[in-house]
């Protein structure tokens, strides 16, 4: 009987287990957001895809999504760090090197430009800068400012913490879509 379930499934299921492993350790993972700092784009318990090569090849943007290792995380348990299960975050890139970013009136704006964000939660209620983001740095913000642990509250986040970018929301189905 084993012989039979091996000659007709067992290849296949180890060949999809192996592609899977390959998926996730090189191209790209799934995510369950945690935190309610990226509402409205991304609702608590939404299930995303994130890719982990093309950001690489062709670089990252301002607007985009990314999945990080924050800054002041303390040292993550090997295993789960192995399995990939870090307390990782997820924010939007508002500003890349060079920019000059501020916040005041409930509008944050880079280079002296308010940016159109339709995505955010509310306005902001607070001020910060005008700051300049450093070279190898991206300042990121959740798009619930007033509830988002990011750049405002820690600093630069260093180019190198950046593990994936978010793509593609797949759970809940009445939301699917690609990420902007």
């Amino acid at each position: 009987m084993l012989k039979r379930f091996w000659d007709s499934w067992g290849k296949e299921l180890v060949a999809a287990v192996i592609l899977a492993v390959i998926i996730r350790v090189g191209l790209a993972e799934s995510r369950v957001v945690p935190t309610p700092s990226m509402v409205p784009t991304v609702q608590v318990g939404d299930r995303i895809l994130a890719e982990k090569i093309f950001f690489k090849l062709f670089g990252l943007h301002r607007g985009d999504i990314i999945v990080f290792n924050p800054p002041f995380a303390p040292e993550a348990n090997p295993i789960t760090k192995m399995i990939g299960l870090e307390d990782d975050y997820l924010k939007r890139i508002i500003g890349m090197a060079g920019d000059t970013i501020e916040v005041r009136d409930g509008k944050v704006y880079r280079n002296g430009v308010a940016l159109d964000e339709p995505y955010i939660m509310e306005p902001m209620n607070y001020v910060y800068g005008p700051v300049k983001v450093p070279e190898g740095k991206l300042f990121v913000m959740g798009d619930n400012r007033n509830n988002s642990n990011d750049s405002h509250a820690w600093g630069f986040l260093d180019v190198k913490e950046v593990r994936s970018r978010a793509i593609f929301r797949f759970w809940p189905l009445n939301r699917i879509g690609i990420l902007h």
